[in-house]
Formats: C-alpha cells, sequence, structure tokens
C-alpha cells in the first residue's frame, strides 16, 4: 500500500513585492499604493512618520517596517529590498504611481515564468510635475530608470541620494508612464535642495572629491545652462526657468557645502583688533 503525506502543501511565494520607503507621506502614500494594488505583496519601510503614513500603509495591506534610523536612501531601499519575498521586485517611491498601460505591463511581465532569457530589470519612463505642472523637458522628461527587478539579481548602491539600483543581467524596456509628484511647492523645493545638496555633498566627499567656491560657480552655472538650453527647459514656460535655477542653486551649494563642511566644524580665528582704526 502506498503511503501519501498528510503534510500541507508549501504555498507557493509572492510573485510580485512592490516596496516603498517612507517618512510623513501620509497625503501621497494612498495613490502610490492603489496604482498597485495587484501586487502580491507590499513592503514599506518608513523611518520615523509622525503623521498617518504607516496606517495609510496597513490600510492598503502593506507590512510595515518601522526603523529608527535615516541611514540615506540608498541603505534604506536595500533594507526594503532585502524585506521582500517576491520574485519581482517594484520599487517605488511614496509620491509616484503607475499609469494603467505601465500597471498593464508590469503584470504581464510577472505573469511570465523566468527563464535563461528574461531580463534580470526592466526600464520605464517617468514624467514628473514640478510646482504642479508636468515638465516634458530641461532633462526630466524621459528619465528612464530601473524599477522592475529579479529580487535575487540587484542591490541599491549605497548613496545617500540619487541611489542607483545595480542589476546582474541584462535590461528591458517597459511602455507606459510612472508617474511623479516630485516638488508640489516652491517650499518643497528649497527644502529638497537643502537636504539633497548637503547628502550629494557628503557622497561625494566620501569618494575623494574637492569643492570650492570656483567648482561651485562653475558646476551651477552649467547645470543652468545643460537644464535650460540643452535640454530645452525653455519650452516649459516660465518654470521650466525656475526649474533650471533650482537645479543651478542644487549643484552650487553641493559644491559649495562640499569646501565649507567637507572638512568639518571651522575654528573661529580670533578676533583681531580694532582698536587703533576705529572711530572715536
Amino acid at each position: 500500500m502506498t503511503l501519501q503525506s498528510t503534510a500541507p502543501a508549501t504555498a507557493p511565494g509572492p510573485r510580485l513585492s512592490v516596496i516603498v520607503i517612507t517618512r510623513n507621506e501620509a497625503a501621497r502614500l494612498g495613490t502610490c499604493l492603489a496604482s498597485v494594488a495587484f501586487a502580491d505583496e507590499i513592503v514599506v519601510v518608513d523611518s520615523g512618520s509622525t503623521d498617518d503614513t504607516v496606517a495609510v500603509a496597513r490600510h492598503f495591506g502593506a507590512r510595515v517596517v518601522e526603523t529608527a534610523d535615516w541611514p540615506g536612501f540608498g541603505p534604506q531601499k536595500q533594507r526594503a529590498l532585502a524585506a521582500a519575498r517576491g520574485d519581482w521586485v517594484l520599487t517605488l517611491d511614496a509620491d509616484e504611481w503607475l499609469d494603467e498601460r505601465l500597471a498593464q505591463a508590469v503584470q504581464a511581465v510577472v505573469a511570465q515564468p523566468i527563464g535563461d532569457g528574461t531580463p534580470a530589470a526592466f526600464v520605464s519612463a517617468r514624467l514628473s510635475a514640478f510646482c504642479r505642472q508636468w515638465m516634458r523637458h530641461g532633462g526630466w522628461f524621459p528619465d528612464p530608470g530601473i524599477r522592475l527587478v529579479q529580487r535575487r539579481r540587484a542591490r541599491f548602491s549605497d548613496d545617500l541620494v540619487h541611489e542607483r539600483l545595480i542589476v546582474d543581467g541584462p535590461r528591458g524596456r517597459l511602455p507606459g508612464l510612472l508617474l511623479h509628484d516630485s516638488i508640489p511647492t516652491l517650499a518643497d523645493a528649497i527644502d529638497k535642495m537643502n537636504r539633497y545638496s548637503s547628502g550629494r555633498a557628503r557622497d561625494l566627499a566620501a569618494r575623494g572629491r574637492r569643492g570650492g567656491l570656483g567648482r561651485a560657480v562653475g558646476h551651477g552655472l552649467w547645470a543652468f545652462v545643460r537644464t535650460y538650453v540643452l535640454r530645452r527647459g525653455f519650452l516649459d514656460g516660465r518654470l521650466g526657468f525656475v526649474l533650471a535655477v533650482h537645479n543651478a542653486e542644487t549643484t552650487y551649494y553641493r559644491y559649495l557645502k562640499l569646501w565649507l563642511d567637507g572638512a568639518g566644524p571651522r575654528v573661529l580665528p580670533p578676533a583681531p583688533d580694532l582698536r587703533g582704526g576705529g572711530r572715536t
């Protein structure tokens, strides 16, 4: 007589995991997660939100991982990637969402078995908004980036900002658009400029790069020319000019911080004796 095992069958793992890192993104996270409701698993790694971000994430069925520190964008996204269990991972920011065509393309890829000829990653185009205007020039579109990856064949770089997905294998391309509400207000632009210029200055310092006033001015001017002229930012109208100035300022302060803050706190020298030449 043949004996049959009574042990329950092992459930297959998730095919698609979506990963998002967050901090105080309650206002925008719902749109992001609603666009990937088809995913088998959603992982949200939150770094100390004080609003309803965690509650919103759990409302959409996400598994939330809360961290007490902020190691930078690259290391934090690597934490999210390590927490995912799917064969495929779709990485998003909380201010991004998929249009219908891109959502269908992602589902079509995930539905197919992974074989020797399957790309390790897929690139998608991104359309971003600056101060409530979609920007189609200035280097902001089509802004291709790797978003869908085979989990075991990818990792994030250690960059504090402007992190990269490092992929082992060929890449494919997905139709559709990733929509990005990047900088809603001018106040957001100024805040982001300060945070990102600081992070990039630390990244450059770690690589042995040097700052300086001349470098700051030169790189800032080049960022403006590249954005507004070479990448035709002027075609986006008045906000195209504002965006070019924003890029120039971010670059300027990046190299200025690399110069002035790169060696640590500056010691104030003794005050000069001005008594001899002062007014009486």
